[in-house]
């Protein structure tokens, strides 16, 4: 259960995220049309987990890619003048070409996996507006507390507000 929020204005739904935070409500879900700075300020999201599949992947690729280069060149050697079968230097390039690769397909996995695409079920809170210009909180709250929320959304202007299951 929640309590759903319509704003028109920035500047409104910043000050009533800022309202809800002074009053030690941090569970909530915030719509938007387009990115906003503010927004993001005020909410002080938590660092993306994407970086971790960026940097897993990428190390991964490289390690493939000396591995393969390595491997190909143990298993078809081609001697010459004495010179070593397996060295690190001209591989570097297909270990970095493989560090990107590999790096590049896991920040998109993570990307989709992190934000749960595709969206099987229908996200609670959610309302049509918040994808033509009107921003929107979502508030999971108890009984008891719903009517604070209702209040807090409502002074600061929020157009419409609605009790969701």
């Amino acid at each position: 259960m929640g309590i759903v929020a319509a704003f028109r204005e920035l500047d409104a739904t910043v000050d009533a995220i800022e309202d809800l935070k002074r009053q030690k409500i941090t569970d909530m879900t915030v719509y938007t049309p387009t990115p906003r700075h503010e927004i993001e300020q005020v909410v002080e999201p938590p660092t993306s987990p994407v970086r971790r599949f960026t940097l897993i992947g990428g190390f991964c690729g490289a390690c493939f890619g000396y591995w393969i280069a390595v491997w190909t060149s143990d298993y078809w050697p081609l001697v010459v003048g004495g010179k070593a079968i397996a060295t690190w230097i001209p591989f570097t390039i297909i270990g970095f070409e493989l560090m990107v690769l590999i790096g590049a397909l896991s920040t998109v996995a993570g990307m989709f996996i992190n934000s749960r695409v595709p969206k099987i079920t229908m996200t609670v809170g959610w309302d049509p507006r918040f994808t033509h210009g009107h921003y929107g909180i979502w508030v999971p709250s108890t009984p008891d507390r719903a009517r604070v929320v209702e209040e807090t959304l409502r002074r600061h202007g929020a157009e419409d507000v609605r009790h969701e299951n």
